[in-house]
């Protein structure tokens, strides 16, 4: 399942275009249910190895980012931007829409054919890389967004010892996170705070408060 026309096809087929509770201002081909995109990837991951469908749910971390982005735009504008583990591109796109020279991030070619698709629904251009950027030295960005990428103890760890790198190379990282268990407890400070409605398809509550941090060496 690597033909762009086919990983079109196949998000288009299986989400409807929605607004995230956070981000009215902005559209994404999003599912409705978590079943049956689940159901639907798993069905081709023997052929073709996909992750999990993260990219087509606007998860709280990167609501609370790109909610922040856009209320600061002095954050992004005229800067390069990396969208990292960038999922459907929400915080890519509102990074555009606040003056950002973006590029999105993931390892999945399906969540980077999501961003596409919800780029131009938003008429922005967002640049795409896909594979594993962690190693990287991070010359390329002035600023390295991440949201919600500490759900998992190894990839936390990994991208949390990588983006402090990057913030003791300069760059300017911010980590939306809403309570996750492998959040680096030291090395933050918080800029901004957010309450963001969350289906309980996805997260044992309703609402989870998320914050925005700002990583520091």
């Amino acid at each position: 399942m690597s033909d762009a026309a086919a990983l079109a096809d196949f998000i288009r087929s299986h989400t409807t275009v929605a607004s995230p509770p956070l981000l009215p201002e902005v559209k994404l081909w999003l599912a409705t249910e978590v079943t049956p995109i689940w159901h639907a990837t798993e069905a081709t991951l023997a052929a073709s190895d996909l992750p999990p469908p993260f990219w087509a749910f606007a998860w709280a971390g990167g609501q609370a980012l790109a909610r922040h982005v856009l209320d600061h735009p002095e954050t992004v504008a005229g800067h390069r931007v990396l969208d990292f583990g960038a999922g459907s591109g929400l915080v890519a796109i509102a990074a555009a829409q606040a003056g950002g020279r973006v590029t999105a991030n993931d390892v999945d070619p399906v969540a980077l054919a999501a961003v596409r698709l919800n780029a131009a629904l938003n008429g922005q251009h967002v640049d795409t890389v896909e594979g594993d950027l962690m190693g990287e030295e991070g010359g390329a960005w002035d600023v390295v967004l991440a949201g919600d990428v500490c759900y998992e103890q190894p990839l936390a760890e990994r991208a949390t010892a990588w983006l402090r790198r990057l913030a003791a190379a300069g760059q300017l990282v911010l980590l939306a996170d809403p309570g996750r268990a492998y959040r680096p407890t030291d090395g933050l400070v918080e800029v901004n705070r957010f309450v963001v409605p969350t289906s309980r398809e996805l997260e044992d509550r309703g609402h989870r408060e998320t914050v925005v941090w700002r990583l520091v060496p």
